[in-house]
C-alpha cells in the first residue's frame, strides 16, 4: 500500500506550503493522477485521511483528476492516448509505442484559509 507514502510526501508538501505561505487551513487538494501512476483510489482516500490528520489538511476534500495515458506511436509517428501500456496504436493499429504521459501524480492546486 504505497499509498500511505504518498500521502506522507503530499503532506510534507502542505506543511511546506503553510510555513511559507501563511495559511492555517486547507479546505480542497485537487490531485492529477496518471492513467498508469499505479495509485489506488480507494487506498489513496483512505490514506490521505489518516495522514493529514494534525496537519494544515486535515478534514480537506480530496479532489483526483484522471489524466490519460499518452504514447508515441513509431509506426505512424503520432503520439495518441491510450487506455493501457500495451494497448496498439488506436490510428494505425501498430504496436511499438513508447508510454510519454500517464505515470505523474502531482497536486495541481489547493484551496486554503
Amino acid at each position: 500500500m504505497h499509498e500511505m507514502s504518498l500521502c506522507e510526501g503530499i503532506r510534507g508538501i502542505v506543511e511546506d506550503q503553510a510555513r511559507a505561505h501563511g495559511f492555517a487551513t486547507v479546505r480542497v487538494l485537487r490531485l492529477e493522477i496518471g492513467r498508469f501512476a499505479g495509485v489506488e483510489k480507494p487506498a489513496l482516500e483512505f490514506a490521505f485521511d489518516v495522514v493529514m490528520r494534525g496537519s494544515p489538511a486535515e478534514g480537506a476534500r480530496l479532489e483526483m483528476i484522471d489524466l490519460p495515458g499518452r504514447a508515441m506511436c513509431y509506426d505512424c509517428a503520432v503520439e495518441v492516448e491510450i487506455d493501457n501500456r500495451l494497448d496498439p496504436c488506436p490510428r494505425c493499429g501498430g504496436g511499438k509505442l513508447m508510454p510519454v504521459a500517464g505515470d505523474e501524480m502531482r497536486i495541481k492546486d489547493m484551496e486554503v484559509v
